[in-house]
């Protein structure tokens, strides 16, 4: 098993490296993100509280996303090679969970992939996407929300993978292919887990 979080602000490129670790680990992506953004547009009763939050740049509450999380795990990732969470986990205490619910399936977290990216090239980034995509909470004034609450609630998991040990700090700017290459060195070195493609 090798089970990997995806850790970065809002436009650091997660989705993208998140794409790559897949294909070349194999594993199931959760991106909670893309989770919530189908319950809303589904409507379900889940998607309506999400909506309250997400609409203003705000952060699920805890124990709704653990609750999510735990319910994703088991419908989906059982039989997998291991897990890599985008978007998760976003609060210390949604941490702590995360360890509770690997642990509870006899496995546990092997590395946090940390994406730095200036906070300039961040707002860039998800203004360019928004006019892309048309996605409603990539304007600046939300955008300038999600950063702050990053730099609140989440960055502080940054210390936190820190003191476990855990955490991989890597460039996020330049050549996507580059950036993996950089984080699969990282999973080598702290997992022993090696690419499937050597390069």
């Amino acid at each position: 098993m090798l089970n990997l979080v995806l850790f970065g602000a809002p436009g650091s490129g997660k989705g993208t490296q998140s794409a790559k670790l897949i294909d070349e680990y194999g594993l199931y992506h959760i991106s909670t993100g893309e989770v919530l953004r189908d319950h809303i547009a589904r409507k379900t009763e889940l998607g309506k509280i999400a909506d309250q939050y997400i609409s203003k740049g705000q952060l699920i509450p805890d124990d709704l996303m653990i609750s999510i999380l735990d319910d994703v795990l088991e419908k989906n990732a059982t039989d997998k090679k291991g897990v890599v969470f985008d978007g998760f986990p976003r609060t210390i205490p949604q941490a702590i969970a995360l360890k509770e619910l690997l642990n509870k399936r006899g496995t546990d977290l092997h590395a946090v992939i940390g994406l730095e990216v200036p906070e300039e090239e961040l707002i860039q980034r998800m203004l360019k996407r928004g006019q892309e995509t048309g996605r409603a909470d990539d304007n600046r004034e939300t955008i300038q929300n999600r950063l702050a609450v990053y730099h609140n609630q989440t960055e502080p998991l940054r210390d936190y993978y820190a003191k476990e040990g855990q955490y991989l700090a890597i460039n996020g700017l330049g050549v996507v292919d580059e950036i993996f290459d950089e984080i699969a060195k990282g999973i080598e070195r702290t997992t022993g887990h090696k690419r499937r493609t050597k390069r």
